[in-house]
C-alpha cells in the first residue's frame, strides 16, 4: 500500500506541475486547472485510504462543512473581491499549519516522531519553522485582507523603530526555536507562535495599498513554505512537494513583480516594503490647475477618428464590471479600421493577473493584450490612450516626484499618447492616496463617472 500511495502521490505531483505550466498562459489555463483538480482529487482519495486513517467520521464532517462553504463562496464571489478572497484563503493555510504543528507537539506518537517531552530534534525544528511561517502567514494575510477590503487604511501605517522591532522579534523567535529544541517545553512552543503572529501584523501593516498585489503573491509563497514545513513533520512527501511548488512559484512571481516595479525583493520578504515612506508623501498641492472634462460624445468622436487606440484597464474597470462593454467598444473601433491594443501593468488591480482574468472573461483576444515592457514604446505612436479605472500605474509622479511613495516604479507611459481619455469617478487620488498630475495635462480629457456606464455611453455615441 505504501508503494502504491507513493506512486499516486508522484502522479499527483506531476499533475500539479503541469497545472502551473498550464496556468502560465490564458489559452492553456483551463487545461491547467483540470490537471490541478485531478491531481488534488488523487491526493485526497489516496490519503483517505492510507493505513494511518482509522476513522473517517470527522474527516467527512470537515470536508462537508469546508466544501459547502467553499462552494458557496466560489459561486457568489464578485470578481472585484478575488484579491481579498485569495488573502483570506492564504490565512487559512497558515492557520492550518499552526494547528497541525500543535497537534503533532501534543500527540507525537500519532506522527511517529517521539513521545510527549521527548520529540525528535529534527521534528521539533520542522514543526517550529512550519508553525512560525504559518503564523506569520495567518495574521499577515488577515491584515492584507483588511487593506484590500477597506476595513484597514490602504496607506502605510508605520512608527519609529518599526524595522528594528521586527528584527528584534525575528532574532527572539530564532532563539526560542533553539530553546524549544533544547527543552521540548510547551512554553517556548507557544512563545514562538505568539511572536510569529505579532510579526505577521507588524510586517504587513506598513505596506501601502499600491503594493498589495506583490504582498498577496508573497503571502502565497509563505503559505506554500508553511505547508512544506508541516509536510516534513507529517512525513508526507506530496505535501512537501506541493508546498515547495507553491512557495517557489509565489516567490518567483513576487520577484518578477518587484522587478517590474523597481522594488527590492528582500524588502518585501522582510516586510519593509513601503515602510520607510511618509504616509503623506506624494500628495503635494496641485495648485489651482483645472482638468479638461469631456463627455461620452467627445470620446466617441476622438476614438472613431483615431488610427491607433491603446486601452489601459485598472481596478476601476473591475469594480464597475466594465470589461464586456469595453470589448464591445473595441470591436466597434476595429470594425472602423482602428488598431486596438490592451496594455497591462504588472500590478494593475489588486492581485497578479487580475486584469488578464477579467479581459479573458470578456473574450478579449489574447493577441491584443500586451504586458508593459512590450507595449510601453507604442504610446508615443498612439492617437488615444483610453485609461479606464487605472490611476497609480499611470501616475507620472513615479518618474518625477522623489518624495512620492511610488517613485521609481515603472509606469505605463500613457501621457505620450496624442490624447489621453481618463475614465474615473472623480479627480480624487488613487488607491495609494497619491494625486495624479496627469489629470491636468493639456492632452488629457477626464471622463468622470462609472466606468461601465461611461463606456456604454461611448458605444451609443459611436452608433
Amino acid at each position: 500500500m505504501t508503494i502504491f500511495s507513493s506512486l499516486i502521490y508522484l502522479i499527483a505531483a506531476v499533475l500539479f506541475i503541469l497545472a502551473l505550466r498550464g496556468l502560465s498562459h490564458p489559452e492553456s489555463a483551463r487545461k491547467g486547472l483540470t490537471f490541478g483538480m485531478v491531481g488534488m482529487a488523487l491526493a485526497v482519495v489516496t490519503t483517505l485510504f492510507s493505513p494511518q486513517i482509522a476513522d473517517w467520521l470527522w474527516i467527512i464532517v470537515g470536508i462537508g462543512i469546508g466544501g459547502s462553504i467553499g462552494a458557496y463562496i466560489a459561486r457568489n464571489i464578485e470578481m472585484t473581491a478575488l484579491p481579498q478572497l485569495m488573502a483570506a484563503f492564504h490565512s487559512l493555510v497558515g492557520l492550518a499549519a499552526v494547528c497541525v504543528a500543535g497537534a503533532a507537539f501534543y500527540n507525537p506518537e500519532a506522527y511517529h516522531i517521539g513521545i510527549p517531552g521527548d520529540i525528535k530534534l529534527i521534528s521539533l525544528i520542522e514543526m517550529s519553522l512550519g508553525m512560525a511561517i504559518g503564523a506569520v502567514t495567518f495574521t499577515g494575510s488577515i491584515i492584507a485582507w483588511g487593506k484590500l477590503q477597506g476595513v484597514i487604511s490602504g496607506k502605510p501605517i508605520s512608527f519609529t523603530g518599526q524595522h528594528k522591532l521586527n528584527a528584534l522579534l525575528g532574532c527572539a523567535m530564532l532563539l526560542m526555536v533553539i530553546l524549544l529544541c533544547a527543552t521540548g517545553s510547551a512554553f517556548w512552543f507557544w512563545a514562538i507562535a505568539a511572536i510569529a503572529l505579532a510579526l505577521g501584523i507588524l510586517m504587513i501593516i506598513p505596506i501601502g495599498g499600491a503594493d498589495m498585489p506583490v504582498i498577496v503573491s508573497m503571502l502565497n509563497s509563505y503559505s506554500g513554505w508553511a505547508a512544506a514545513g508541516i509536510g516534513f513533520t507529517l512525513h508526507n512527501n506530496l505535501l512537501i512537494i506541493t508546498g515547495a511548488i507553491v512557495g517557489a512559484s509565489g516567490a518567483i512571481l513576487s520577484y518578477i513583480m518587484c522587478k517590474g516595479m523597481n522594488r527590492s525583493f528582500f524588502n518585501v520578504v522582510l516586510g519593509g516594503f513601503g515602510g520607510d515612506n511618509n504616509a503623506t508623501a506624494g500628495t503635494h498641492d496641485m495648485g489651482d490647475r483645472s482638468a479638461k472634462i469631456g463627455a461620452a460624445e467627445d470620446a466617441a468622436y476622438i476614438m472613431k477618428n483615431a488610427s491607433k487606440v491603446i486601452i489601459v484597464p485598472g481596478y476601476g474597470m473591475a469594480v464597475a464590471q466594465a470589461q464586456h462593454a469595453l470589448r464591445e467598444m473595441a470591436d466597434i473601433l476595429r470594425a472602423e479600421g482602428v488598431e486596438v491594443k490592451y496594455a497591462i501593468h504588472p500590478v494593475a488591480g489588486r492581485m497578479p493577473g487580475h486584469m488578464n482574468v477579467l479581459l479573458a472573461e470578456a473574450n478579449v483576444p489574447y493577441d491584443e493584450v500586451f504586458e508593459m515592457e512590450d507595449i510601453n514604446r507604442d504610446f508615443a505612436q498612439a492617437d488615444v490612450a483610453y485609461v479606464i479605472g487605472a490611476n497609480d500605474i499611470t501616475n507620472p509622479s513615479a518618474k518625477t516626484d522623489t518624495g512620492s511613495p511610488i517613485y521609481g516604479m515603472p509606469i505605463l507611459d500613457v501621457e505620450k499618447a496624442k490624447t489621453v481619455l481618463f475614465v474615473k469617478r472623480s479627480l480624487g487620488s488613487g488607491y495609494a492616496g497619491i494625486d495624479n498630475p496627469l489629470f491636468f495635462e493639456q492632452n488629457t480629457m477626464m471622463l468622470l463617472g462609472d466606468a461601465k456606464k461611461m463606456t456604454e455611453n461611448i458605444i451609443k455615441a459611436m452608433d
